[in-house]
């Protein structure tokens, strides 16, 4: 009776853990992350000079790479402002050692609007390296290349777009080496990845760990707990104990009495 009452949680356990990877691989919103995978250096965008680019001449360098669109209500500004802000504290020199390279996914943006955009950050934080922070538009299709190359999933609202907030690192050759996930960005952090992506060393942030608890509010437009994920992994976490305790535990009494 007790060992059928083991494989009924064995076999629940089994079927939880299958469908809450599912869900939590594919998410509606947020980030998949393809680290050691190269992104489409071919695809053709519009910078902020109206000029037409490919991601080929452009990335020569460790870059960052950040998604937003210049019309957000929400995450974009605190995110470039959180680009900026670490900008200014690292020792690394911004065009020199590194580029940043910031896209739109929205199609209906236009070269004015990124050279606005720029204009506004750069004046407050690149230090005099304004050739080192580059803005993107481009068309829908290439939008959807770009994104699904980084694992960089929204959703449209309206005009708006519900979406993650996180830079991602890539080499020199296109290889994406780290995410870093939130608005705001250690120094240290920044610096590393810059130069394991020189080095092209994939490497998980322990912020993706982090994240795994907190979702995005776009009603707020902040990030909360979520209380989903969180009983879903106590729930696996204590059908892993119930294991260990009545099958492990036994055979280690049994043992016992044996000697």
């Amino acid at each position: 009776m007790k060992m059928k009452f083991v494989l009924a949680f064995i076999i629940f356990f089994t079927f939880t853990l299958r469908s809450y990877s599912q869900v939590d691989q594919s998410p509606e919103v947020g980030i998949i992350e393809h680290l050691g995978e190269t992104i489409p250096l071919d695809l053709k965008f519009v910078n902020e000079k109206s000029e037409i680019v490919t991601l080929k001449q452009l990335i020569d360098k460790p870059t960052i790479l950040s998604f937003v669109y210049f019309d957000c209500p929400g995450l974009c500004s605190p995110l470039l402002e959180g680009v900026g802000s670490v900008i200014q504290k690292t020792d690394l020199v911004l065009s020199k050692d590194y580029q940043v390279i910031t896209i739109s996914f929205n199609f209906r943006d236009t070269p004015e609007k990124a050279k606005e955009k720029k204009d506004r950050f750069i004046e407050r934080y690149s230090k005099g390296n304004g050739d080192g922070w580059i803005f993107l538009t481009t068309d829908s299709t290439t939008i959807f290349k770009i994104t699904d190359a980084v694992g960089f999933k929204t959703k449209a609202v309206g005009l708006d777009y519900v979406h993650p907030s996180a830079i991602i690192a890539v080499s020199p050759q296109g290889m994406i080496t780290r995410y870093l996930y939130g608005i705001t960005f250690l120094p240290i952090d920044f610096k590393m990845a810059l130069l394991e992506a020189n080095k092209e060393q994939p490497r998980t942030s322990i912020q993706k760990i982090m994240m795994i608890c907190y979702t995005y509010d776009p009603e707020n437009k902040q990030f909360s707990l979520d209380v989903t994920k969180i009983t879903g992994s106590l729930i696996i976490f204590f059908i892993l104990v119930f294991i260990v305790v009545y099958l492990i535990k036994p055979k280690k009494k049994n043992k016992k009495n044996d000697e």
